[in-house]
């Protein structure tokens, strides 16, 4: 009687770790393909229509003023629909990712688009990490990643075509991006 147990036991040990490796909750989601290439450059060349000093340095809001969510289902903050970037149409010209000094802690250099995707291994959005290289979250778009783990998250670095010193980190996960700026190694 005792070796049927056993064996329960071992079996049962053997299978935590698949257990434990479980997505967990109804967020986990499979968002298909990722991009195969970055955002096409914005033909709209007009700044958001609030002025520069109401986004600077803030977070824009996700409610009547702007919204994302283009169908059924789908998140009200910046996402990928196929190769669209959904919310990726101010242009060169927004006033909230203006930087004084781009590229100030130099370029990013580890691979772009969907061959190259890493695991975020730690921090929040004013800093996280991944494969030794730092990352800061535009604060335009801090309320967008809010659903983001920062200790497990897949994601996949994007060049901005619109606004320099700026990339785009999608979220394998959720389908969705933001602006990140890269702070180095």
């Amino acid at each position: 009687m005792r070796t049927p147990h056993l064996a329960l036991l071992s079996l049962l040990l053997i299978s935590a770790p698949a257990f434990a490796q479980r997505d967990g909750g109804s967020d986990r989601q499979n968002h298909g393909q990722p991009p195969s290439h970055a955002q096409q450059p914005a033909h709209n060349q007009k700044p958001p229509s609030r002025g520069p000093a109401a986004y600077r340095g803030k977070p824009q809001p996700v409610g009547p003023e702007r919204k994302f969510s283009d169908q059924p289902g789908h998140p009200n903050v910046p996402h990928v629909d196929g190769n669209k970037w959904v919310g990726h149409d101010t242009g060169r010209n927004d006033p909230r990712y203006h930087l004084d000094h781009p590229w100030e802690h130099g370029q990013f250099t580890g691979g772009f688009g969907p061959s190259h995707r890493w695991r975020i291994a730690g921090g929040g959005p004013s800093r996280f990490w991944f494969n030794g290289w730092y990352w800061s979250v535009a604060p335009a778009d801090i309320g967008y990643c809010g659903g983001w783990l920062w200790n497990s998250d897949e994601i996949i670095i994007y060049q901005d075509p619109d606004h320099i010193g700026w990339y785009l980190a999608y979220n394998v996960r959720l389908g969705t991006y933001i602006h990140v700026m890269f702070m180095g190694t």
